[in-house]
């Protein structure tokens, strides 16, 4: 089997690590194939080697172009490749441009597509990544969920629950993996003024290019009594310094400015602080996983579980709600204890090699492969129905051929489900078929 994993930025490939180590542990060709898209050939390389990984087999280039230009690009390039290669299935992991083309490229030449990270919303449009998930999951056949929240997004969206395997998050698989490395090479301990300080991240386009509520997070981080470690985005230094806040960030002797981290450096330094203030994605995931609270400054987060489990505040950009939610916990030894010790959602570190064996059942059992309907088959429709009697879903859809259960609601709630869910006193809703005899 050839697997196809198609990566672009730095998180893609972080999350990808410990996958590229599964496949490479077995028989199976692993072709990496870098997009390039926010750092060039030289920073490529040394980031793989850094992460002790294979360099990548192929590196297109994009660089930072327009979202269009990179999409098109990485997708002229991907149909010789893939075409070349012979890949089996394609992986992408995430939301990014690479991640969207990926998918469409590997769609439109009939190549399978599993999609790692499959299933998460942010339930807001305004955010390129949301639709390019939700594009990507389109055109997926196998679906890596990390958790079964995750999974009913899809199953509310027709996606066929068969498809639907929740495997945790490769974040853990790659925290416990790549700290060690941390550990081992990163220096950053040595650049830090404070023993104990919040990791302080921001860098998405609707705080860092809004005016009012870059204000207002800084003038609630000026006001705080704790010291704070701020690695500075380039475009947030730019956006700080037109708005005339960078300077007094500078000159306040509780926060420290440093350069942009690399990512083992940022994580040994996340891995010893006390509170983490964020508006990315990922990190919420990380600190969740190093047991690290977390207040995250947006209005909504497409990793919901990381608030359900306990591990994470979302607290907007109003400057007294975030001194608060800030202040509420580092001054509340119990709540503190609690987040810190939140459940991680995202499992105990083995679904890179949860989704390698499911990758690896697909072919063997020649399920991977896109074929053409050699029956007509009609669409009868949606039922809604109301199950009385013991039975599970592998038993009612063996029973009901053309019946293909899509929700599952109990009490009113919806339900993950599996093959072994029982159905008794649930209502369900079908997608059902008629098949010309």
């Amino acid at each position: 089997m050839k697997i196809g994993i198609v990566l672009g930025t730095r998180p893609e490939i972080i999350k990808m690590s410990s996958l590229i180590d599964e496949i490479n542990k077995h028989d199976d060709e692993c072709v990496i194939i870098h997009t390039g898209q926010h750092f060039d050939d030289e920073m490529s390389k040394q980031f793989f080697i850094d992460l002790n990984l294979p360099l990548p087999d192929y590196n297109i280039g994009i660089g930072s172009n327009t979202a269009i230009k990179q999409i098109s690009i990485i997708i002229s390039e991907l149909e010789k490749i893939l075409i070349d290669e012979k890949i089996d299935i394609v992986l992408v992991q995430g939301d990014t441009n690479a991640v969207l083309a990926g998918a469409l490229a590997a769609n439109k030449l009939k190549i399978p597509v599993g999609h790692v990270e499959a299933g998460l919303r942010s339930f807001d449009k305004d955010m390129p990544e949301e639709n390019n998930r939700i594009i990507a999951d389109n055109c997926s056949s196998l679906f890596f969920v990390p958790t079964k929240e995750n999974a009913i997004n899809l199953q509310n969206e027709g996606i066929n629950h068969k498809d639907i395997h929740v495997t945790g998050n490769t974040i853990v698989d790659a925290c416990k993996r790549n700290l060690k490395i941390a550990i081992e090479k990163s220096g950053v301990k040595d650049i830090i003024k404070y023993d104990k300080y919040i990791v302080l991240t921001l860098h998405r386009a609707e705080n860092v290019d809004n005016p009012e509520r870059l204000k207002n997070i800084v003038r609630s981080l000026l006001k705080l009594e704790y010291n704070i470690v701020f690695p500075l985005h380039p475009h947030t230094k730019k956006s700080l310094e037109e708005n005339d806040l960078y300077e007094q960030m500078l000159k306040s002797s509780h926060i420290q400015i440093t350069k942009p981290l690399g990512y083992l450096d940022f994580l040994y330094l996340l891995s010893k602080s006390s509170l983490v203030l964020t508006d990315s994605g990922g990190i919420q995931e990380e600190s969740i996983t190093l047991n690290i609270p977390c207040v995250t400054l947006r209005y909504n987060t497409e990793r919901p579980e990381t608030i359900s489990a306990g591990g994470n505040i979302l607290a907007g950009t109003e400057e007294k709600e975030i001194k608060y939610n800030i202040e509420s916990i580092l001054n509340n030894e119990e709540v503190y204890e609690k987040m810190a010790n939140a459940v991680n959602p995202y499992g105990n570190g083995d679904s890179s090699e949860k989704i390698y064996s499911i990758i690896k059942d697909a072919f063997e059992n020649n399920r991977l492969k896109i074929k053409s309907s050699d029956t007509i088959v009609d669409f009868e429709g949606y039922l809604m129905k109301n199950i009385t009697n013991d039975i599970t879903v592998e038993e009612f859809e063996n029973e009901n051929k053309n019946q293909i259960i899509e929700q599952i609601f109990y009490n009113g709630l919806p339900e993950f489900i599996d093959e072994k869910t029982n159905l008794k006193n649930k209502s369900i809703i079908i997608k059902k078929f008629k098949q010309r005899t």
